[in-house]
């Protein structure tokens, strides 16, 4: 999946109008991100955006493919929801950057909130002097004798 650095420079540039963008290297390809919303990948030199059910029709349409890292899964599972932009669009700024848009909010709708973590429970200090007692119920030793 080895992507060049010249591909990942132009994409970073064509989609500069929607806004900052980080890339980071990951599994031999790049993941594009606007904010902490993963959006976007990049394998092989070739931009996948996020979709979703309702956008697969209409991008398949316009020649877009998916995103396969595990062809040789049965029943599509190894396809995932990122589709290739082809390359009138890729080259085609305004609409790139429509197609990007919505990749990120699609990202954004499929959040998923990771769950509150209970607060960690904080023991109140020993104030009275009693000994510490190990996990045993023994006496903690006081160091070496």
């Amino acid at each position: 999946m080895a992507v060049t650095d010249s591909f990942v420079a132009f994409v970073l540039e064509q989609l500069d109008p929607l806004g900052p963008i980080v890339s980071k290297r990951m599994f031999g390809g790049v993941g594009l991100y606007v904010g902490d919303l993963f959006f976007a990948l990049v394998s092989r030199d070739v931009l996948y955006l996020k979709g979703d059910d309702d956008t697969r029709g209409r991008r398949e349409a316009a020649g877009a493919r998916p995103f396969r890292p595990f062809p040789d899964r049965p029943r599509g599972k190894g396809k995932m929801q990122y589709y290739s932009v082809p390359a009138g669009i890729l080259e085609d700024g305004d609409r790139l950057i429509a197609w990007a848009t919505e990749a990120v909010s699609i990202a954004r709708a499929q959040r998923t909130v990771p769950p509150k973590s209970t607060p960690p429970v904080r023991l109140k200090p020993d104030t009275t002097g009693a000994s510490k007692r190990t996990r045993r119920g023994g006496r903690a030793s006081k160091g070496p004798r």
